[in-house]
């Protein structure tokens, strides 16, 4: 892979997120494609100009014991790689907790594969996307108003991984043992050999991570030197959201570390007659996506509980309403919930609990067969632009999809772009896929996914 002159490498807690960190990398030039599973050095030599890998996982639904069985192979894999910088990606609101997608475990996990007492630095905000770390306190932008992560109307009522804490300390520091220490927005100021010495001394307290406090491009930039000049002060395995991308492509282009010169034809984008959305998600910003999708025409479907939860048989008028509606030229929407007060999440959860399955099962249960229905639905209607929405959800249905790769057609909202998809199946190759995190997009995503063109 030497020859790909790979810059680096990262995995992706959740699909959405793992999109959201490619296209903070391809927005900068830099040719990212992102795998469903670690590839091998053949299947990357087959995409020329690459840059950057990703790998895109679903360890923040899992349980810490499920999350070491995905997460061991693929560390393996990227320790091996000839990367300076490998990225372990968390959601930029740092969605975790002991019980499920704990980001202690994925350290422990990683200590076995990179320095085993090197500080790892964690970068989580990033201005661009509205997430802000200000002395270790965390802050999320919605509908324009800036909200401490315990305040956020989202993820302090998360219902698998509430914020209680805005502390990135102290609720990481319910994950893991390691010392956890901040180099603080002050520590940040003043010219990089000024603050190198800071850094110097901050490591000198011999911290097992270290947090990086972001709020601003030009302090977002310095962390990005630090993070690259000074990996063999720290471990080249960094944590943390797409603030990490976006930290080192304003460090890389800054220093003329440059795209490769070999130019990647792409098809241009055309704007969709119809498209199918497919939503998982529960975040009370996908409600006002679905409500404003409905009001532009979309035709809407709601999955009742025991479709749902029933394993054993395939709702096949419910597909045949959405494939009969795309056939006459219609956008359509499926969905589970319309935000986070939606009575059918308890009763989900409720029946998922009397089948004897845990809430680290669900999602991967309901994803599955969400992803199953998309698959009939776009082979039925030949339907070749789709949208998934909610970070659990995406995982799991591109999973159903067959698809092993994903590259970056055209951003449409931060950190949720357009993506060609690579699929083992042939009807499905070449699609094209927009994942969507519960938090992220415009109100009028989906139509904007719909009208997209570049």
């Amino acid at each position: 892979m030497e020859d790909q002159q790979l810059l680096l490498a990262f995995y992706g807690d959740d699909f959405t997120g793992s999109t959201d960190a490619m296209e903070g990398l391809a927005s900068n030039g830099y040719r990212t494609i992102l795998f469903l599973e670690a590839p091998t050095e053949e299947l990357v030599r087959k995409f020329k100009g690459i840059r950057c890998i990703g790998v895109a996982g679903t360890s923040r639904a899992k349980a810490p014991l499920e999350m070491e069985a995905e997460l061991r192979p693929v560390f393996e894999k990227l320790a091996q790689l000839h990367v300076p910088i490998v990225h372990y990606k968390v959601c930029s609101t740092f969605d975790s907790s002991p019980e499920v997608g704990s980001i202690g475990k994925a350290i422990e996990v990683a200590r076995d594969y990179f320095s085993k007492e090197a500080a790892i630095p964690l970068l989580v905000g990033a201005p661009s996307l509205g997430r802000y770390t200000l002395f270790g306190q965390h802050f999320a932008k919605m509908h324009d108003e800036v909200y401490r992560l315990d305040r956020h109307p989202t993820m302090s009522r998360h219902p698998i991984t509430p914020m209680e804490e805005a502390d990135l300390r102290l609720h990481l520091g319910k994950q893991t043992q390691e010392k956890i220490e901040l180099f603080n927005i002050l520590e940040l100021d003043g010219d990089p050999e000024t603050v190198l010495e800071k850094l110097k001394a901050k490591l000198s307290q011999k911290p097992g991570i270290l947090l990086f406090d972001v709020l601003d491009e030009p302090r977002l930039l310095m962390a990005g030197r630090l993070i690259w000049e000074e990996a063999h002060r720290m471990s080249r395995f960094v944590v943390g959201s797409s603030g990490v991308e976006y930290a080192l492509t304003a460090y890389w282009k800054a220093n003329e570390i440059l795209p490769m010169d070999e130019q990647v034809s792409r098809d241009l984008v055309k704007p969709a007659d119809r498209i199918f959305v497919i939503s998982g998600s529960a975040s009370p910003v996908t409600k006002l996506q679905i409500e404003n999708a409905l009001q532009q025409g979309f035709y809407g479907i709601r999955i009742p509980v025991p479709h749902l939860v029933n394993s054993r048989a395939v709702p096949q008028q419910l597909l045949d309403e959405a494939i009969q509606q795309l056939n006459q030229g219609k956008s359509v929407i499926m969905y589970t919930a319309m935000g986070p007060d939606d009575t059918a999440i308890a009763e989900t959860r409720e029946r998922l609990a009397d089948m004897g399955m845990r809430d680290t099962e669900s999602g991967a249960f309901i994803g599955s067969q969400l992803g199953k229905w998309t698959r009939e639905i776009m082979k039925a209607a030949q339907l070749r632009r789709v949208v998934i929405a909610g970070g659990d959800t995406s995982g799991f249905v591109t999973r159903e999809l067959n698809v092993y790769g994903l590259e970056v057609r055209l951003s449409i909202s931060p950190g949720a772009p357009l993506c060609k998809a690579y699929s083992h199946d042939k009807e499905l190759d070449g699609i094209e896929l927009a994942l969507k995190g519960g938090q992220l997009g415009s109100t009028d995503y989906f139509v904007r996914v719909k009208q997209a063109k570049s």
